[in-house]
């Protein structure tokens, strides 16, 4: 799918992009794998592990979604985009609304106008729970970036640019997920729990990856690929990691969810789901969404069905949560 062909992934030095290229270059011969990102330093640690001597294929691109001139030279011909910038942390979006807005949204869409310019054929956004029904400034971006990049097809016109959509859950071991957090705050003996009801999705790096470039290789332009991954309360997370430490509730902070939803009711009559994974499809296509469904052996959602974190039908067991976490302090991402 993606031997000879140049593929970009904006935010390519996050967590994500790091684990994707790695990925990528395990399993493909991509003419070029674009590193498309703002911070030099995290790029020259990038470089270390993935040096340019070595790969040859690698390019290092320093450059912000907020700078459309800079994308337009960056997506020159490409053939995929991943799109994985963001401005993420919860409570920083909060403080600094304005720049949540500037990176999520404007920048997402420099990134549909730079990609339709310049015929890049398939696209695909990285989403986030947060963005069904949000209550915070990062889901109402992301929510935003979804609606920008769904309905970018149907003006793409005869450049045959296609846009897509994949939202996940938390990511185990991602930057500013609460393992991480949890992990340095056992060193102390008591864990801050939000609130003891609260559940949360898990998947993590590698299941994520994977599951983007099966949604790029299926994808035909305004679907929403929503993963089936379990759910597990906050609270006994807490207790695999760190079974001998007191926990002491501090409230849900501001912006934060008792559950989160990845299929909001209101989706459901465009939701087909399948044995691993759920498509919200779009509400205007020019593609043939029936045949489409019958010959991927999908079925359609009930009315008013949401896929929610409380009440999932999969969950961590405690021996699994530990198998997680023992993966991500082995990787050091302590």
């Amino acid at each position: 799918m993606l031997d000879d062909k140049i593929v970009l992934i904006t935010g390519g030095t996050g967590s994500f992009g790091k684990k994707f290229t790695e990925v990528v270059l395990a399993r493909y011969k991509p003419r070029k794998l674009i590193i498309f990102s703002r911070d030099e330093l995290k790029q020259e640690e990038m470089r270390q592990r993935f040096p340019e001597d070595r790969y040859e294929c690698i390019r290092y691109f320093i450059g912000d979604v907020r700078d459309r001139d800079r994308l337009y030279r960056a997506f020159d011909g490409v053939d995929i985009i991943i799109h994985a910038a963001a401005l993420k942390q919860v409570p920083a979006a909060e403080y600094n609304p304005l720049e949540a807005v500037k990176t999520n949204v404007i920048g997402a869409a420099n990134v549909i106008d730079a990609s339709i310019d310049r015929n890049v054929k398939k696209i695909i956004a990285l989403s986030t729970d947060k963005a069904a029904n949000p209550i915070n400034l990062y889901g109402a971006t992301k929510l935003c970036s979804d609606k920008l990049f769904i309905a970018a097809n149907n003006y793409s016109g005869p450049h045959g640019s296609r846009f897509s959509i994949v939202r996940y859950g938390n990511v185990a071991g991602s930057r500013g997920s609460v393992i991480p957090f949890f992990l340095k705050a056992r060193e102390k003996g008591i864990l801050p729990i939000t609130d003891e009801r609260m559940t949360r999705f898990w998947i993590t790096l590698q299941q994520g990856v994977d599951f983007v470039l099966a949604s790029l290789d299926r994808m035909h332009g305004g679907e929403i690929y929503v993963p089936k991954i379990p759910s597990m309360k906050v609270i006994d997370l807490a207790r695999v990691i760190a079974p001998g430490c007191r926990t002491t509730l501090v409230g849900i902070r501001p912006g934060e969810k008792l559950h989160e939803i990845m299929v909001p009711a209101d989706d459901a009559k465009y939701t087909i789901e399948y044995p691993d994974y759920f498509v919200i499809l779009p509400a205007y296509h020019d593609w043939d969404a029936k045949g489409y469904i019958v010959a991927n052996g999908g079925s359609s959602c009930p009315e008013q069905f949401q896929y929610s974190s409380d009440t999932n039908t999969r969950w961590l067991s405690a021996d699994e949560a530990a198998q997680m976490v023992q993966s991500l302090t082995s990787a050091g991402h302590d």
